[in-house]
């Protein structure tokens, strides 16, 4: 828990203390007393001491109350040392057993950490009291945790769980088991609480959660977290789900006032992303039985309270609702619950179903049921006294009940009182009893009740389950009843015991699944044992053939069975059973079972009618039958058991009313328990045990017997057992060495050794058994007890080490202190003999002659003595001269040897660097080579998935070639087809040949018929110029001409409104086109529905008989499918080679795993050999470059790939392209055919226009043709709006296409800005990774720094030291001053003799001083006893010191493990960078071709445009040629001149009419080429952008991917450098801590001992002093203690004593002044007296009176005198004393001094031991390092080969991808095929509708061809007609002619009555063409 801040206050009830726990004393007290744990009647287990032993019995004192026992040997448990108290999880615990775990979760409680780990257990213990650890921030806590970082939780589980789904993609589920009251129900909330914050779909907002102080909840109360956490409304409706749930199946009971009556199992199902998609909830055995009774303190379901008493008034008498207690099955009445409102909970329940999308009308429903569920317990029925027959005499809550299920009164009471039972085929009303009736009373409202259930729990289903997104993985919480054992057990704790025996099956399962995963892991002998097996027996016993559950079924359908029986035959069939025990004759119990939680005594009443579960069917009948939908809905599938099988009589056709089956309870339960159970074994299981501490729901209390019985149901007690079995406790190598090597001594070798190896030698010392221990990889195993064995020994080993070292150093003071003695006696007995001979030669004369003389002896020896001095002075001098040559010498020395020092400190440093890293360097190839293995573990896991999908490939090769014969079968029924297409097609062409010869007679006809119409016409111009002179002709002209002009008129109104039928054509050809559109889209659709056309194809079939014209394609597509068939073939068999391929890879990897653990072994062997560090370098180079060359070719075989796939595409795009064009070609021939049909329907249009202008006199005629070419025109025009609407639709395709295009460039744009943000966040990284090498550095130079810093820190220790002798210094000063104070003092006591006041004053001051003194000494007392600890913390703090060093050595190899992992980045990012620029230049190449094809476009765009032009240009020509006809027709002069000639004209118009329209043609198959190019160029469009959006998709996935990896080594680095971040502010305030301390604890042990010396003296010298002389001299030492402090104090006081000194001066001289006058007056009044002796009595009686008050001031004056003189000699005494105590102050401070100069010896000697032993490490480091270069150098080696091989794999396994990517594209292709064959027969279809509509085309020419040759005839006719009218014509005038010339004479008359003649007849003529043209024009009216 390294994350987690164990000073937070948030998790004050989350986090232990662990430093509190390693107090040696408390281990020292823990080993000498020998503790064990003896079993306690009310506690459990209580510790006692083992005093000694008798036999088998041990006699033990309890710790408690040191009462003495004897206990058994068996019934003592061993207990663990004291630091593994509060152990967060037991299963680290070494003594394994009840007591140790029911102790540590006593402890665990007490200080309020109610979560526990059990290994994969998590023990909840019920706090009943709300606890502030389910707030928001406890969840971002445990958010993303792994779970050894944060302490044990419910959240932590929850989270693991989840990521655990999210990464590994497997299924979760979290099971909560435990006894009613537990807090099972409430940490389902909370789980489901958690999931819902985490896995939010939308974001939380801090306003939606639970504020800190209300986090806390207690699983004593209800809370309503969902009200709170609003997000998501599926979040919302998940924890709404609870509420509903919690009311209508929660109840109260004796244990828990919200018990859950059901088991459920929620299922959270999680999207791809981790979102919640929905959920979905289980529900099992609910507690029924509740409705109709409950046990006294209980209640029924909660939502029966809540609707009793938070309904309305009007709502009651709607729902015929009364008052509880008037209700018979409710027991209890309105009993209430503390602290729950059911008023609050009701509306909280109906606000929970709003939310759920319960309507008012299904709610309104639901509360009708539940009234009438609780109304049927009112229906009191009476007995008749003849019969059994019972009968209700009162029916008025019959009504009520009938009303409310909406069914009738009279069908209730009948179907209750006198039921109808079928027996055999006819159907018999039975008499019911009493008790028969409110049996089924009560079972129809418990069913009823049932029932509603159900529907609640679908209905919440139903709205979970709402949500659009799929769900990916699934979470599944089970909140089940714990194993229950009671004094008798009936058939529901069967049911619940035999799902917890599934469950504790399941868990032991995984549990020791995972266990013998890791001894595998660690290479651990070890058999396999599935410890699930040691509960299948009881399991078998309950579910398999003929057992418990198998003979309940059996007896239910005998009619005679009963429970008798029943238990009788269980007890024939399974009395051998091991886990079955049969019932004493005393015991109640019928039989019991075995269980892993104990032996359960069961009575099998009622079990055959609890199993079959009996209703009365009549009323089931009516039930389903009701006129209330809701009541049909709920009762509308059920499954009963009737009452003829309750009935059980024994008749002839018993056996036939057992045919209807029906399904029993155990039945249903065993089906769900087994579906749950498939669910939990394909999910990972998260266990969750809760245990219930007292059932007075009290908290703090622990009810030990009651724990340890739940321990033993949940399985906690069973997984330590199974542990036991195993090696629980696990110990690294490195840390058992360090920790156990007191007990082998001189075992290990000095120099470097193996772990693995020393840790061997060290288990041969402890000569430990075999069976105890296992040695693994990397750690040491050992089973449960073996490590606290070996802690008692160390600590056994430890505390004779400690008694020797203490014998040791007081043996040495001892002696020292002898030899002090010897020393001091001799010393005495040498003075004693010397003062003795003094005293002898003391008065002899000799003697006194000899001292006087000896003086003088020696003046006359001066000169000599000066000579001898200047002698000794010149040698001094040279001396001292050679000395400083010396010193120089020895200086230069000196100063080289310092340089020598410090390069030899720097080599060290460089050494010790080195050695760290060859130590990180070997722990991470130990590292690499577990992650190498598991690397081979996966890739052996994915060769098998591999070999998986050939076989799988394999069988798909079988149905691909199966599914290629039905394509063969129907290629050659299609091949049939085509080739009756074929013959029809050959009739069809001979019967096109007949109609071509007959419309080349028609045209000869034609011909032959224009030659004549020529002749005719040239007749009628010569005709008509013969006429020119004649005026009547002329006007006759003019009127044809008038007529003419309106005919034109005519034709250009026919013209336009062509032209609108042309439109309309357009249009149509539009919605064709669009039709067109729509279809593929359909066809495109259709994809998916491939298997229903593969149904369809022998409907098909038939039409595509009818409809096959194209053969060749046909054949030309089976040819392409031949080709792909093969391709696909060769494709298998490279498939094939490449797994054949692979397994020789892998047999090849395994025999090099097997060549690599050999070498390795052998490496662990030759660990002692060296090799040069620059061999390693070379090779490592060679290897590196290795690396280069494989990566450079992995990366060629890549772009070569690359290739090969974009030219596959490539030609993929180009074949289709093909297809496509010959499609169009084939189009384009149709077109071509229609248009050619077109034009000679035109042609003929045109020929009949010209017979029209020619003959104008038959104008009825001319008249029905202009009606039927009308009509030809129609249809004219409407295929050129047809050829229109294609033009629009073509210019609508084409903004389509530019639109699209532009999409393209947008999506474009936002690749390129993606590829930017990628290259920014690749840019970032850069940057956050140099910020981190930079923060790397920084640290490193702080690092530095701090060390330079300890330095100074131990140089201002020493300056401190000499302050504090300065500081001792002015102490001095201040007691002198002091001294001096008090010598004034004395001084203004004598002085103030008159002040007696001022002296009390004084008095009490003292008085207050001698209180102070007195405080002082318990102080000093104190004091001493906080010198003790603080020596003790003074040598923590040194042991502190060097674990921070230790620290700041780890941090120096961390740092460079991560700079070597900055290398390591910086390569992945320049493979990134590569990564990206490869990604940049595919970009690159997709732009441009991108761009190529928005070349094509435009160009494409601009022939469209170019041909629009064309076009209009064409459209003007035309215009302007109507125009000119127009006008030639207007200067149509004379007739007869122009009439030829606009003939000409005309014929010329209208050949240049026709190539006009033959333009129009090709302009339309210009247009239909541009559209179908378009189409083109659409799907190509189309592909590319799928091959596009699928290549930016896999970039982007990769690169997300690589952002990810990226994000993660970010993450990492920023973790580790919070973490040394973390420990460095951690080591800065430790250092800070420590120097601070360090100096208090300096200052005060200085200060301390000497006060404890100067104390000690003073009592040994001072025993028999005055206790105001002890008390001074506490005084001054407390004074000396205080001085520092108190010295501003002292001066003020003094400065105000001086100031009283003053004033008592003052005083003293305004006494004296007095004393003096008082004197003066006295000599003056003596001087009056002597002068006036002569005076009277009364002068003498003033004088007596005047000399008493004189004698009584001198004896006042004599008073102060002596007071002042004792307070003068009390403060000589005092200052005596305190100069005493300064020169034992001074002493004891020389002693100090010198204590202190030893130290400091002492401290340099261990400083140069320090660098002695560093040296000598540094030498063996180089030489473990040169070997371990060595090693590493090898192992680097055998990496690199490794990951080459890897390398290999992971290209073989991009091959397999690419074949199966080949394979699915083969697929499409496949597919695209048959999507192509659809087309083509689509196409196929409408080219036979073309060609009917061809051949109806053909069939009206034919018709139109037969009448215009009757036009013909008709007008040939009147052709002949009008030659004969001509010819008499002709007569006639020559015969006029002849007559003119006859009669010249009378030419005016003549002329005049002529012209009247020959107006007449014209006149006549004019007259009927008008009527002509008048019926013309009513005939078109």
């Amino acid at each position: 828990m390294a994350d987690v801040d164990r000073s937070d206050p948030d998790l004050k009830f989350l986090v232990v203390d662990r430093n509190a726990f390693s107090d040696p004393a408390t281990q020292a007290e823990w080993s000498q007393k020998r503790l064990v744990w003896v079993p306690h009647e009310t506690a459990g287990f209580v510790a006692a001491s083992v005093k000694r032993a008798q036999g088998e019995e041990v006699e033990v004192e309890l710790v408690e109350n040191s009462k003495k026992i004897l206990v058994s040997r068996d019934d003592m448990q061993k207990m663990n040392p004291p630091k593994y108290d509060k152990q967060e999880d037991m299963a680290d615990l070494t003594c394994l057993n009840e007591a140790s775990v029911l102790h540590n979760i006593k402890e665990r409680y007490y200080s309020g950490l109610i979560y526990t780990y059990s290994g994969l257990f998590c023990v909840v213990v019920n706090p009943y009291k709300r606890l502030p650890i389910y707030t928001e921030k406890i969840i971002e806590i445990y958010k993303g945790k792994k779970r050894h970082e944060v302490p044990p939780h419910v959240f932590a589980i929850t989270d693991i769980a989840y990521r655990s789904m999210l990464q590994d993609r497997e299924d979760q589920s979290i099971l909560c088991t435990g006894e009613s009251g537990a807090g099972k129900t409430e940490n389902t909330k909370k789980v489901i609480q958690y999931l819902a914050f985490v896995a939010a779909s939308k974001p939380k907002s801090s306003s939606h959660l639970p504020a800190s102080n209300e986090g806390g909840l207690s699983f004593k109360e209800q809370d309503d977290i969902g009200d709170s956490f609003a997000w998501g409304e599926l979040e919302q409706q998940l924890l709404k789900a609870n509420p509903i749930l919690e009311a209508f199946g929660n109840a109260k009971t004796v244990k828990n006032d919200n018990s859950s009556r059901f088991g459920k199992f929620v299922r959270i199902n999680f999207d791809a992303s981790g979102y919640i998609a929905g959920a979905n909830i289980e529900t099992y055995l609910l507690e029924k039985a509740r409705i109709i009774r409950q046990a006294p303190d209980e209640r029924t379901f909660h939502i029966f309270y809540q609707l009793l008493l938070g309904a309305s008034k009007e709502f009651k008498s709607q729902l015929l609702l009364e008052d509880a207690k008037n209700y018979t099955f409710m027991t209890t009445g309105g009993l209430r619950v503390p602290g729950i409102d059911d008023i609050e909970e009701f509306t909280a329940t109906q606000n929970a179903m709003k939310v759920m999308g319960i309507s008012d009308e299904d709610m309104t429903s639901i509360w009708r049921v539940i009234s009438a569920s609780l109304m049927f317990g009112n229906m009191e029925f009476k007995q008749e006294r003849n019969s059994d027959q019972a009968t209700l005499p009162d029916n008025t809550v019959a009504q009520k009940v009938a009303h409310l299920l909406g069914i009738q009164v009279t069908d209730l009471t009948k179907a209750f009182l006198k039921p109808r039972i079928k027996v055999g085929r006819d159907y018999v009303t039975k008499a019911q009893t009493k008790e028969q009736v409110e049996f089924a009373i009560e079972a129809i409202g418990k069913a009823t009740y049932e029932r509603l259930f159900k529907w609640i729990v679908t209905r919440i289903n139903r709205s979970l389950d709402r949500t659009k997104r799929q769900g990916a993985s699934f979470i599944g919480i089970l909140d089940i009843a714990g194993f229950e054992i009671f004094e008798l057990n009936s058939f529901e704790q069967l049911c619940i015991n035999y799902t917890n025996e599934k469950l504790q099956q399941l868990f032991n399962h995984t549990m020791f699944i995972l266990e013998q995963e890791e001894y595998q892991r660690e290479g651990i002998e070890w058999k396999f044992i599935d410890f699930g097996l040691d509960l299948q027996p009881t399991i078998d016993l309950i579910e398999k053939p003929m057992g418990i559950m198998a003979l309940v079924d059996e007896e239910c359908w005998f009619p005679k069975a009963t429970d008798k029986s029943f238990v009788e035959k269980l007890v024939t069939s399974h009395a051998v059973h091991p886990k079955f025990v049969k019932s004493d004759f005393k015991s109640t119990a019928d039989f019991s079972i075995l269980h892993y939680a104990g032996q359960v005594n069961y009575s099998a009443a009622q079990w055959l009618m609890k199993n079959m579960d009996p209703l009365n069917e009549n009323i089931v009948q009516y039930l389903q039958a009701s006129q209330d939908p809701f009541i049909c809905h709920i009762w509308k599938d059920a499954e009963i058991v009737g009452m003829a099988q309750q009935a059980m009589t024994d008749t002839q056709f018993g056996r036939v009313t057992r045919k209807g089956m029906f399904r029993t309870v155990s039945q249903l339960y065993k089906e769900q328990l087994s579906k749950l159970m498939v669910t939990l074994r394909n999910t990972n299981p998260n266990f969750v045990r809760c245990i219930i501490p007292n059932h007075e729901k009290k908290a703090g209390k622990i009810n030990a017997p009651l724990v340890l019985d739940q321990l033993r149901c949940n399985g906690v007690l069973e997984g330590i057992r199974i542990c036991r079995q195993g090696f629980p406790n696990r110990i690294p190598f490195q840390e058992f060495r360090q920790r156990y090597e007191l007990l082998t001594p001189n075992v290990i070798p000095k120099g470097f050794m193996d772990g693995k190896k020393a840790c061997e030698k060290m288990i041969e010392a402890l000569e430990l058994d075999p069976g105890l221990f296992r040695i693994g990889q990397s750690k040491i195993f050992f089973r449960a007890g073996v490590l606290a064995h070996l802690e008692e020994e160390r600590d056994l080993r430890i505390t004779d080490l400690v008694v020797k070292f203490q014998a040791y150093c007081r043996g040495l003071l001892a002696r020292r202190n002898y030899q002090k003695r010897v020393q001091q006696l001799n010393a005495i007995r040498i003075l004693q003999r010397n003062c003795a001979a003094y005293l002898k030669l003391r008065n002899w004369q000799w003697w006194r002659l000899y001292t006087k003389v000896k003086p003088l002896l020696q003046v006359t020896k001066n000169d000599e003595k000066v000579m001898q001095k200047e002698n000794e002075l010149k040698e001094i001098t040279e001396k001292l001269h050679h000395h400083e040559a010396e010193v120089q010498n020895l200086d230069k020395q000196y100063q080289q040897a310092l340089e020598e020092k410090n390069i030899l400190a720097e080599q060290l440093q460089a050494e010790t660097e080195l050695c760290a890293e060859a130590e990180e360097m070997r722990a991470r190839l130990a590292a690499r080579k577990q992650e190498m293995e598991e690397i081979i573990h996966d890739m052996e896991a994915r060769i098998e998935e591999e070999e998986e999908k050939v076989l799988k490939s394999g069988e798909d090769r079988k149905k691909l070639q199966q599914h290629i014969q039905d394509l063969e079968e129907q290629l050659e029924e299609e091949e049939a087809a085509r080739q009756k297409l074929q013959i029809e097609k050959v009739q069809a062409e001979a019967k096109m040949k007949q109609f071509e010869e007959q419309l080349v007679a028609s045209d000869d006809f034609k011909e032959k018929f224009g030659k004549d119409k020529k002749n005719l016409e040239e007749k009628l111009s010569d005709v008509s110029a013969t006429l020119a002179e004649e005026e009547e002709k002329a006007k006759h002209l003019l009127k044809l001409k008038a007529k003419h002009e309106s005919t034109i008129g005519e034709l250009e109104d026919k013209l336009r409104k062509d032209n609108q039928q042309k439109g309309e054509v357009e249009r149509a050809k539009r919605k064709i086109e669009t039709e067109l559109g729509d279809m593929k889209e359909q066809v495109l659709e259709r994809k998916q529905q491939v298997e229903d056309m593969q149904l369809q194809l022998g409907k098909r079939e038939e039409e595509v008989a009818q409809a096959l014209m194209k053969v060749d394609e046909e054949a030309a597509s089976k040819a392409n499918a031949q080709k792909s068939l093969r391709e696909l073939e060769s494709q298998l068999g490279e498939v094939v080679e490449d797994l054949e391929a692979e397994k020789e890879a892998r047999n090849k990897a395994e025999k090099q795993k097997r060549d690599l653990n050999e070498e390795l072994e052998a490496l662990k062997n030759e660990l002692l050999d060296s090799l040069d560090v620059t061999a390693a370098q070379q090779e490592l180079r060679t290897a590196r470059e290795k690396e280069l060359t494989d990566i450079k070719k992995s990366l060629e075989s890549e772009t070569s790939n690359h290739e090969q796939m974009t030219t596959e595409m490539r030609h993929k795009h180009s074949h289709e392209l093909g297809q496509l064009n010959n499609q169009l070609d084939l189009i384009k021939k149709s077109k071509t055919q229609a248009e050619k049909g077109k034009a000679q329907l035109e042609a003929e249009l045109a020929d009949l226009a010209n017979e029209l202008k020619s003959v104008s006199g038959n104008k009825q005629e001319a008249e029905r043709k202009r009606k039927q070419l009308e009509n030809h025109a129609g249809e004219l025009n409407a295929k050129l709006a047809e050829s229109e609407s294609r033009s629009t639709d073509a210019q609508e395709r084409l903004s389509k296409i530019i639109n699209e295009m532009e999409s393209m460039a947008t999506q474009l744009q936002e690749a390129e800005t993606r590829a930017s943000q990628a290259s920014k966040s690749t840019d970032g990284l850069e940057t956050q990774l140099s910020e981190v090498s930079a923060n790397l550095e920084e640290e490193t130079r702080q690092k530095l720094a701090v060390n330079s810093k300890l330095r100074a820190m131990e140089n201002e220790k020493e300056h401190l030291l000499e302050q504090l002798e300065e500081e001792e210094g002015k102490a001095k000063t201040l007691e002198k001053n002091f001294s001096t104070a008090s010598q004034q003092l004395a001084e203004a006591r004598k002085k103030a003799e008159e002040e007696s006041e001022q002296v009390a004053k004084l008095e009490e001051y003292r008085k207050k001083q001698m209180k102070e003194l007195e405080e002082v000494q318990h102080r000093m007392e104190e004091m001493q006893s906080a010198n003790d600890k603080l020596d003790k913390s003074k040598k923590k703090m040194s042991a502190e010191l060097d674990d921070a060093n230790i620290e700041l050595d780890s941090h120096r190899s961390k740092v460079l493990e991560l700079e070597k992992k900055q290398r390591n980045f910086d390569k992945i990012l320049a493979e990134e960078k590569m990564n990206g620029e490869r990604i940049s230049t595919e970009r690159d190449n997709a732009e441009r071709d991108a761009r190529e094809k928005e070349t094509k476009l435009l160009n494409l765009n601009r022939g469209m445009e170019e041909l629009q032009a064309q076009l209009d240009e064409s459209e003007r020509s035309r215009r302007q040629l109507q125009a000119e006809l127009d006008d030639l027709v207007n200067t149509q002069g004379t007739a007869d001149k122009n009439v030829h000639e606009l003939e000409k004209a005309k014929r010329q118009l209208e050949q240049e009419l026709v190539e006009q329209k033959t333009q129009l043609e090709e302009l339309e198959d210009e247009l239909q080429q541009t559209e179908d190019q378009k189409m083109r160029l659409e799907v190509n469009m189309q592909a590319l952008k799928t091959q596009f959006e699928r290549d930016l998709a896999a970039k982007e996935e990769a690169g997300e991917e690589k952002r990810r990896g990226m994000a993660k080594q970010i993450r990492d680095l920023e973790a580790e450098l919070d973490e040394e971040r973390k420990q460095k502010q951690a080591a800065v305030n430790a250092k800070k801590k420590l120097e601070t301390d360090y100096k208090d604890l300096e200052s005060t042990m200085d200060m301390n001992n000497k006060l404890k010396e100067d104390a000690l003296k003073q009592l040994k010298k001072l025993q028999q002093a005055m206790k105001e002389i002890q008390r001074d001299a506490e005084e001054a030492h407390a004074s000396k203690n205080e001085v520092l402090q108190q010295s501003k104090d002292l001066e003020k006081k003094i400065k105000s004593l001086e100031a009283d000194l003053v004033q008592i001066q003052e005083d003293l001289s305004a006494a004296e002044r007095a004393r003096r006058t008082a004197e003066s007056e006295r000599d003056e009044l003596a001087e009056e007296l002597s002068t006036n002796g002569s005076k009277g009595a009364l002068a003498i009686d003033e004088k007596r009176r005047l000399e008493a008050k004189i004698a009584a001031l001198e004896g006042e004056l004599e008073e102060e005198q002596t007071q002042v003189e004792m307070l003068m000699e009390r403060a000589r005494k005092a200052q005596i004393s305190t100069e005493q105590l300064t020169t034992e102050l001074a002493a004891e401070r020389g002693n100090a001094q010198k204590m202190e100069n030893s130290k400091m010896m002492l401290e340099r000697q261990n400083k140069e031991l320090k660098v002695k032993l560093e040296e000598v490490e540094n030498s063996n480091r180089a030489k473990a390092k040169a070997a371990i270069a060595a090693l590493e150098s090898k192992v680097t080696n055998l990496e690199e080969q490794l990951s080459a091989e890897a390398q290999e794999r992971m290209l073989a396994a991009k091959g397999n991808r690419k074949l199966e990517k080949k394979i699915k594209e083969l697929l499409m292709q496949l597919e695209d095929e048959r999507r192509h064959a659809d087309q083509y027969k689509e196409q196929n279809e409408k080219t036979n509708g073309r060609m009917k509509a061809m051949r109806r085309q053909l069939d009206e020419a034919e018709e139109e061809i037969s009448r215009e040759k009757a036009h013909r005839r008709k007008a040939q006719r009147e052709l002949d007609d009008y030659v004969e009218s001509n010819e008499s014509m002709n007569r006639e005038i020559n015969n006029l002619k002849n007559k003119l010339r006859r009669g010249m004479t009378g030419l005016p008359s003549s002329r005049l009555l002529k012209g009247r003649g020959s107006v007449v007849p014209g006149d006549d003529t004019i007259a009927d063409t008008e009527s002509v043209d008048g019926g013309g024009e009513e005939s078109e009216k």
